[in-house]
């Protein structure tokens, strides 16, 4: 019983070593802990491929999970055998499910601004940046204040999916309301300094290398918590960022507001935002960039949901 805390906190190193997010530790974290459960707890040294394969047959046939669930599962069970136990666990790939085709949810700007106007205060303007700059909700509410450029009209969102840096616009007309939103954030920043908090947590070990930056304005987030919590490791009085279930949540409630026959959740304004980007005749690597997808594939997606009907094809019965 000794080993799995000792396994689990090796997983967490070699997690940090490699920067993966804390979303990535989350999961992988997740089905580490959900194959040893299993397999009865049995040391994973003394399991390989026949045991990786018997728990992803049984998600599949017995729990009935998505392609994607499965291969999120792989992927950690690669990463523990490879990364972590140094083992090597043959062709497991061939396992890996194929990928459904998929053609996300776009809203057309009319519904997206019918949307938007059914939230108010910082939900509004956060749902206006998840579509003006195609955040993803993770990258919006994690913002820091020197991550707004305004004499640049950028966006620089710092290790996002991938553990990249990218650039994304900043649309002149949040320009204003981000602004005063701010002015509003930098009052309870002052507020939290002169009640001994203001502490914020810092990305990797900058802490170390900058001992009194997790105190400075240009660190905080720009969305923060309603509430400060004490940091269980180092004991001092934080304020989180937003959690992303707030948003979501007001989103939804929002779309069943507006009644659109659609289903509307925060990743479907970056979708509009891709889709309506190459209707107004932008270059498909330009908003590639502008996403940070790796690989140009992933946004050619975007290409099946222009408004142009099905795959660009006119019906017979409009000719």
């Amino acid at each position: 019983m000794e080993q799995k805390p000792k396994l689990l906190e090796k997983v967490r190193e070699v997690i940090q070593v490699k920067h993966f997010s804390p979303k990535t530790q989350d999961t992988y974290l997740y089905w580490i802990k959900r194959y040893l459960r299993f397999h009865k707890l049995r040391p994973p040294r003394e399991m390989g491929q026949a045991e990786v394969e018997a728990f992803l047959t049984h998600l599949a046939v017995d729990e009935h999970v998505a392609g994607s669930t499965q291969n999120q599962a792989m992927s950690a069970l690669l990463f523990l055998y490879r990364q972590v136990l140094e083992l090597d666990l043959g062709n497991i790939n061939t396992l890996r499910p194929n990928k459904p085709t998929y053609v996300p949810t776009v809203l057309t700007k009319e519904e997206a601004k019918t949307v938007i106007e059914h939230l108010s205060g910082v939900c509004a303007l956060m749902a206006r940046l998840l579509y003006g700059s195609g955040l993803r909700v993770s990258e919006c509410v994690q913002l820091r204040v020197k991550d707004l450029d305004f004499g640049q009209r950028q966006i620089i969102i710092r290790d996002g999916k991938g553990d990249k840096d990218r650039i994304t616009m900043l649309p002149e007309t949040l320009i204003p309301p981000l602004q005063e939103h701010l002015e509003q954030r930098r009052k309870l920043y002052d507020q939290d300094i002169k009640h001994g908090a203001g502490y914020v947590e810092l990305p990797f070990a900058l802490d170390r290398k900058y001992p009194n930056a997790h105190r400075e304005w240009v660190w905080q987030y720009v969305f923060p918590s309603a509430q400060l919590a004490t940091d269980p490791k180092t004991k001092l009085v934080r304020r989180w960022h937003m959690s992303e279930s707030t948003l979501q949540k007001a989103v939804k409630e929002a779309a069943t507001a507006s009644k659109i026959n659609k289903r509307v959740g925060c990743h479907t304004f970056r979708h509009s935002f891709a889709t309506h980007l190459l209707q107004n005749g932008y270059d498909i690597r330009t908003v590639q960039e502008l996403l940070g997808h790796k690989d140009v594939k992933t946004t050619m997606i975007y290409t099946h949901v222009l408004n142009r009907g099905g795959l660009a094809v006119r019906s017979p019965l409009d000719v």
